[in-house]
């Protein structure tokens, strides 16, 4: 056999959950080592979440300068480098690599680049990289692989005409045209900084609403302002008959009995994910799986003794944060450090322009659990802040009990809603009412004013609408 070195902890994947882990791990003084395939930080740091805010971050500041007379300011023609623009997303991802990178070292984890298999419990092989054919004897093993995108049977992914989430973030130039298929946030985020810097985009979305998950009154407002940004978003549309060819995508979009003939430069698929087990396991090793995804208990078990789960790769809802939350609460579990916290809610985020965040239930669950309810909405053109900063659309808008006042659901799109949520998040984890949201001084002008305006506005005492 190759060489062995023994741990406390392999964590198999270095995303949010694998890196979460693993640093835990070796805070609560643990022999860890974390394999990542490509890069410390996954897809998200490296692919994801942290890129693609730099790349929209570019494009929301474009369309400002766009608009800088507004301010005051005359600034003549602007030149995009779009290059440029991308290879800055690059960067910011590279350095928050080597961050993660740093933080291996401090707290003493085994930063391993490579693939990893579980050959049998207890032990896990390298199948790739410059330690390939080494084994890795632990007592526990952390699967943190995540997901990847998904794409349509048929497709290829090409970078240029047919993409993912992935290849047009490393795209040096702009599309002319595309086709964004799929509304949810990959989509929805894609298609707004596509739109900002000048292609022609066509959305299309299966269910009958863009961003499916929010609360419909959020879906129909940044529906309706993708539109007026000069977007074409067709919901309650399927797309048949894909065809890549002669430098083009052309594709029937069905809308009830309607027929449409679209046609792009190219495609960007953003309809889902599915999970990383290519080669995880040899076949010795079988996991009790759940829809392609590793089905663990309340402590992040999976079904084989010593071997855990945690992050995307145990199923939705697919969101950086919570892989963290849930890796963390897998280690502490695991060597007896408290009992692992289960989580209730969680905020979600998408970062187009207008922004949207929520947290607990839309007013369609709290009606479909016939529970009593009250809503507040208070619009940001009533913010002064807001409106001083030409910000000032978007909206929102608080569900709470009836009588008992608690928070039920969070909803805000609008500038800076990203950001906002987390008050009603921690309100909701304390199990504030709204009576203690409202009866919380906030600073003016702020657009935080708004969170209290709302909750005021569940019960008619809203002081500004």
């Amino acid at each position: 056999m190759a060489d062995t070195s023994s741990y406390d902890l392999v964590v198999i994947g270095g995303g949010p959950a694998g890196y979460a882990g693993a640093i835990r791990a070796g805070q609560l003084g643990k022999k860890v080592a974390c394999v990542e395939m490509e890069r410390a930080g996954g897809t998200c740091l490296n692919w994801g979440c942290i890129p693609s805010k730099a790349l929209l971050k570019s494009a929301e500041l474009y369309q400002k300068m766009l608009h800088a007379d507004d301010f005051g300011f005359n600034v003549g023609s602007i030149d995009v480098d779009f290059p440029k623009v991308v290879e800055r997303s690059r960067s910011v991802a590279n350095q928050m690599a080597k961050g993660i990178e740093f933080l291996f070292k401090k707290n003493k984890v085994d930063y391993i680049v490579g693939q990893a298999q579980i050959n049998v419990p207890g032990m896990v092989e390298l199948i790739s990289g410059d330690r390939k054919g080494e084994y890795l004897s632990t007592k526990n093993i952390l699967i943190a692989t995540g997901c990847r995108a998904r794409m349509l049977p048929g497709l290829t992914k090409d970078g240029k005409q047919v993409m993912t989430a992935r290849e047009i973030l490393d795209r040096r130039d702009l599309p002319k045209s595309c086709i964004v298929m799929g509304a949810g946030a990959i989509g929805m985020e894609f298609a707004y900084f596509l739109n900002a810097f000048g292609s022609d985009v066509t959305v299309v979305e299966m269910m009958d609403r863009v961003l499916p998950v929010e609360d419909d009154d959020v879906s129909k407002f940044v529906e309706k302002s993708f539109k007026k940004q000069g977007l074409k978003v067709m919901t309650g549309t399927k797309a048949e008959n894909i065809t890549v060819a002669d430098g083009k995508v052309t594709l029937d979009a069905m809308t009830g009995d309607k027929t449409e003939k679209l046609e792009a430069e190219s495609l960007l698929v953003a309809i889902g994910v599915q999970a990383n087990t290519d080669k995880l396991l040899s076949n010795r090793v079988k996991l009790e799986m759940h829809r392609n995804y590793v089905k663990v208990d309340a402590h992040y078990r999976t079904s084989v003794k010593g071997i855990y789960a945690a992050g995307d790769i145990i199923g939705p809802p697919w969101l950086a944060h919570v892989a963290t939350y849930e890796a963390v609460q897998a280690v502490n579990g695991m060597f007896d450090h408290g009992e692992p916290r289960p989580y209730v809610r969680f905020p979600g985020c998408t970062y187009c322009q207008p922004q949207v965040a929520s947290i607990g239930m839309t007013e369609r669950d709290v009606k479909a659990k016939e529970l009593k309810y009250k809503v507040g909405k208070f619009p940001f053109t009533a913010s002064g802040k807001a409106v001083a900063a030409m910000e000032s659309e978007g909206f929102v808008k608080l569900i709470v009990s009836e009588p008992e006042g608690e928070i039920l659901g969070a909803h805000i799109t609008g500038a800076e809603a990203t950001e906002l949520i987390a008050e009603y998040a921690l309100g909701m984890e304390l199990e504030a009412t709204w009576e203690e949201i409202h009866g919380t001084i906030h600073a003016h002008p702020t657009l935080s004013e708004a969170l209290m305006e709302a909750a005021a506005a569940t019960h008619n005492e809203a002081i500004h609408i």
